[in-house]
């Protein structure tokens, strides 16, 4: 792909440049790869070999970095700005703030800010989206719709308030329509709604399925990597619902590719695109990148590296940040089950009737990078935990703990503490729960130690929500871990995890 960006270019080519799931990872990792810096330099490569180029973003720009959690956009919204976007979606996290800050930074927004199937009217993003563009290039026109995830239990409720949600597919087919009436040769559909998921949500693979005037679908959301190298694994040609193939695409995340799109102005017929991407890696020097880009990001940078190098910890072994592994997922749970009990103890002694804390739950969505073994920072723990979550207890009935996990075992499970055993069949679905080795009573009642976006109902554990409130903190969850920590240190333990699985397979399927 790096030597494609010199050759000559085609006049009657239509290139369309495609990112995702930024997750305010300003900055390359370690690795070298990513980085908004090297990421222009790419753009800039393309532009100058390309007469047209369209830059495309399917949306969650920030959250996952100390760049969001210190400046809240202050420094995403500026450098997207420079690096002149086309066309932008929203994701999930730019609402983490709420919608007074969404509208504040969104009406900064160089480029068309689309969404076709989220209704503004009622909040203070009003007027600042419109359901698609069109863009006339070399003679042909483009359309381009903009779709977006549905919220339920998955933003929480309070940052969304007044928004109204339209059901993907009948809007995304009903605005395609409009497009091609409105005579476009390409109809583009921007999502972030993920590649496929399970969750029962539409995702991209049922949008270009049940769609019949959508020719491209550029996704984000789910954080897939669409190879075109590897189409067995992740296919990127799905027909529609008259059997022509719709190309979907999608980059990963943080930043680490820029998906390439060309097309031939003259034939926009059935599988006359190229879809590859472009590794982005520090094969520029960031002395020869933007400059504009390096001056604008020192001082805050500055403030990032020294809360990066504040070491507070050890771990002990690598911990990554996935279901399939647990590792991590498993060390939240103990520390949610931990700090609980530590909570429930205090309580108890200031006089208050808490029964004891019978495990913990976090979300494994919540903790966003992996640990390596060796020194652990502040910053990587903000990092890690970037969200304005907070630690609760809850009583809540063994019926809907029962219901919640059957919600969570198909996906691979949450992060709960080791008390906990949940069986399942070979498939991964629900069979029973143990607590310290007894069945869960779905008559008793079970305090649970958790955090606010879990015990709201968020991330599809929708009968989370059924609870009784007992005790909420005042601080991030990311400062109580801190101090956990520190404790840990001050005590010369390292940091450590139980590898062993907490959703487990039912040993008779096994034998089988």
């Amino acid at each position: 792909m790096a030597l494609s960006l010199c050759l000559p270019a085609a006049a009657q080519s239509l290139v369309l440049l495609h990112t995702n799931d930024t997750h305010s990872n300003i900055d390359s990792a370690p690795d070298g790869t990513g980085g908004i810096i090297p990421r222009m330099a790419i753009i800039d490569s393309v532009r100058n070999a390309e007469k047209n180029v369209l830059l495309i973003d399917a949306g969650d720009m920030v959250q996952g970095t100390l760049y969001f959690k210190f400046f809240k956009g202050d420094v995403e919204y500026p450098l997207f700005n420079m690096m002149d976007y086309d066309v932008r979606i929203l994701g999930n996290h730019e609402f983490d703030n709420g919608l007074d800050e969404l509208a504040k930074y969104w009406k900064t927004v160089r480029g068309a800010r689309l969404s076709a199937n989220y209704d503004f009217t009622a909040t203070p993003a009003k007027g600042l989206f419109r359901p698609y563009v069109i863009k006339k290039i070399g003679g042909r026109k483009v359309g381009i719709i903009g779709l977006n995830v549905d919220p339920a239990s998955l933003i929480s409720e309070e940052n969304y308030k007044g928004m109204v949600f339209k059901d993907i597919i009948p809007v995304a087919n009903e605005t395609a329509a409009l497009l091609k009436k409105k005579g476009c040769d390409l109809v583009v559909a921007v999502t972030h709604i993920g590649y496929e998921v399970a969750n029962g949500k539409t995702d991209d693979i049922d949008l270009a399925r049940a769609s019949k005037d959508i020719d491209i679908i550029i996704g984000g959301h789910s954080h897939t990597f669409v190879d075109p190298a590897t189409p067995d694994k992740t296919p990127y040609w799905i027909p529609n619902a008259e059997g022509r193939d719709v190309l979907v695409a999608q980059t990963g995340k943080y930043g680490r590719n820029v998906g390439y799109i060309k097309l031939d102005l003259s034939d926009f017929s059935d599988r006359k695109i190229d879809y590859e991407y472009i590794p982005v890696t520090d094969r520029f020097p960031e002395e020869s990148c933007s400059r504009e880009m390096r001056e604008f990001l020192a001082p805050y940078r500055h403030v990032v590296d020294s809360v990066n190098s504040r070491v507070v910890a050890f771990a002990a072994d690598d911990m990554q940040n996935s279901r399939s592994t647990g590792a991590y997922a498993n060390w939240a749970g103990d520390f949610a089950a931990w700090y609980g009990r530590t909570v429930a103890d205090s309580l108890r002694r200031a006089g208050a009737d808490v029964q004891p804390v019978a495990f913990g739950i976090m979300n494994v969505g919540g903790i966003r990078q992996p640990m390596q073994a060796g020194p652990v920072t502040e910053g990587q723990i903000l990092s890690t935990f970037p969200f304005s979550n907070r630690m609760r207890l809850v009583e809540i009935s063994g019926t809907d703990l029962i219901e919640t996990m059957k919600v969570v075992a198909p996906k691979g499970g949450e992060a709960v503490s080791g008390e906990v055993r949940v069986v399942t069949d070979s498939a991964g679905n629900f069979l029973r729960m143990l607590v310290d080795g007894r069945e869960v009573d779905p008559d008793r009642r079970y305090v649970v130690s958790t955090i606010d976006y879990v015990a709201e109902g968020n991330d599809d554990m929708t009968p989370m929500k059924r609870h009784r409130e007992i005790w909420r903190d005042d601080e991030e969850v990311s400062v109580r871990i801190l101090q956990y920590l520190n404790g840990l240190t001050a005590a010369g333990l390292s940091v450590a995890s139980d590898p062993n699985p907490r959703f487990v397979r039912d040993v008779k399927s096994l034998l089988k």
